[in-house]
């Protein structure tokens, strides 16, 4: 009986908090949540998973770019393309590159593009396909274990 009453004296001498409220009486949302005023940011890049068919329809049957990889990220899973008819990065998602090599700093390749909502007024790179390596750089495969050093 001792241990039940001693329970319930502590219990009832913490205050209540609500999950979705600061001490300062702000409301926001669970650590690593992206909630924004209590709605879900939906993520603006269409990926492979959450293209429609009609967004991979056209940019299946639109042109081959070309260009050379800026960056790349293993761990995040994305990276940027500098396209050879462009100077503006192009964002490319790890869903989005074929083959079974990683693609690396430097490396040659030939995409697709795919407009990016809400305004589809920018790109991102979709069917990405390493044409040439760079030299002088080892090259992962997808399988291996990554670098523990690629996500400094």
């Amino acid at each position: 009986m001792y241990l039940r009453s001693s329970f319930k004296q502590k219990m009832s001498k913490k205050p209540e908090r609500k999950l979705d409220e600061k001490s300062s009486g702000e409301q926001s949302s669970p650590p690593g949540s992206p909630m924004v005023e209590r709605f879900l940011i939906p993520s603006p890049v269409p990926t492979r998973r959450t293209r429609t068919y009609s967004q991979s329809e056209r940019a299946r049957a639109g042109p081959v770019y070309h260009g050379r990889m800026k960056s790349f990220c293993r761990h995040q899973g994305h990276g940027f393309i500098i396209p050879n008819e462009g100077n503006e990065p192009i964002f490319v998602h790890i869903s989005d590159i074929e083959g079974d090599i990683v693609p690396v700093e430097g490396d040659e390749v030939s995409f697709k593009r795919c407009p990016v909502p809400p305004k589809f007024e920018k790109f991102c790179a979709v069917h990405v396909m390493i044409t040439r390596f760079k030299e002088g750089v080892q090259h992962e495969r997808w399988d291996s274990t990554p670098n523990p050093h690629d996500h400094d």
